[in-house]
């Protein structure tokens, strides 16, 4: 037998092998179509039927394909949301991105492992002000800008508003630095007035009271500085990071503390810096302790004191269970504790 197929209704046949070869009326539609050789006509279908069989087992490939790699990529994403992040993109002196949950969640998990609660500031990582422009332009040159810092503190514990500097027996290059720093503190509005008499090489300033500026001639410009430089330091080294400052831990028996700075360096290694612009010999004991509930190395747990001399930072070092550093050699010690993580 023979097959008459429409192609225009699709309606199918068998008739007379007489008929192969030729067309005849469809006698539902009337459309002319053609009779096949029965055996040639089902050797077509199986051919297409094969060759789409091809097609599809190729395509669901190509699918499976595509949902390996978004399965992979997306892995990647996560574990790049869970692992520090490199700073090479970010302009640290400005920016917001450091208050991303993101960029500090790996510092929270490092403490959930201990079992140690972690309340995150996340104002204290905002850059996009100039609490951070200006502490480094103190830390940097602290030997010749403490006066003014040390003198507006004073100012401030009393209760008045009014600075005056007496530069007359300091260096021309001295009192450059400082009237700069003077200049910078009354464009960023941490004075409210500035003024140099030049003649008589005097400079007065008249003080802001809003307590964020307070507190931070009272020391937490030294966090900014600290926080600062390390973030400087890291991006330069493409080191990645997670980083926290002034944050507060608390353990499972309620205790409490307030911590200044704190980096998660590659994802293992933690380094936590106390600042202090003053006394702190009464509280080496607290932080003692704090660096062994919190499990961490000697070299893991520092404390950097403005001012202190090198020989200083050595010996007390020698003496306790902490590492002592100052403002200007700090950055060493976390290059030392970058060598032996390596």
């Amino acid at each position: 037998m023979a097959l008459f197929r429409c192609s225009k209704c699709g309606h199918l046949r068998e008739v007379s092998n007489d008929y192969r070869g030729k067309s005849v009326k469809c006698p539902y539609c009337k459309n002319s179509s053609p009779i096949y050789d029965t055996v040639a006509f089902v050797t077509k279908v199986i051919e297409q039927f094969v060759i789409q069989k091809e097609e599809l087992q190729q395509l669901r490939s190509q699918l499976k394909l595509q949902d390996q790699q978004a399965a992979s990529t997306s892995a990647e994403t996560s574990a790049e949301h869970e692992s520090p992040q490199l700073l090479s993109d970010i302009d640290i002196y400005n920016t917001a991105e450091l208050t991303n949950e993101q960029q500090y969640e790996p510092i929270v998990k490092f403490f959930q492992e201990r079992q140690v609660q972690v309340e995150v500031n996340e104002q204290a990582l905002d850059t996009t002000g100039f609490f951070d422009e200006i502490a480094v332009q103190l830390g940097d040159n602290y030997n010749t800008l403490r006066l003014v810092s040390d003198k507006i503190k004073y100012i401030q514990r009393k209760g008045y508003t009014t600075v005056k500097l007496t530069l007359n027996k300091k260096s021309q290059k001295d009192i450059k630095t400082i009237t700069r720093f003077c200049k910078d503190l009354y464009d960023y509005s941490f004075v409210v007035k500035y003024f140099y008499q030049k003649q008589e090489k005097i400079v007065r300033l008249t003080l802001q009271t809003a307590p964020k500026i307070v507190n931070f001639f009272n020391g937490e410009w030294m966090e900014w500085f600290v926080f600062m430089k390390l973030l400087d330091f890291f991006q330069e080294k493409q080191l990645p990071v997670a980083c926290l400052r002034n944050l507060s831990v608390k353990f499972q028996n309620e205790d409490q503390h307030e911590l200044d700075v704190f980096f998660l360096i590659n994802g293992t290694t933690p380094l936590c810096i106390e600042c202090k612009t003053g006394e702190f010999r009464k509280d080496i004991e607290k932080y003692s302790v704090l660096q062994k509930r919190l499990k961490l190395d000697k070299g893991q747990f520092l404390i950097c004191a403005v001012g202190l001399s090198d020989k200083q930072s050595q010996g007390l070092t020698s003496m306790y269970d902490l590492s002592f550093v100052n403002e200007k050699n700090f950055l060493q010690q976390i290059e030392s504790i970058i060598a032996h993580t390596n």
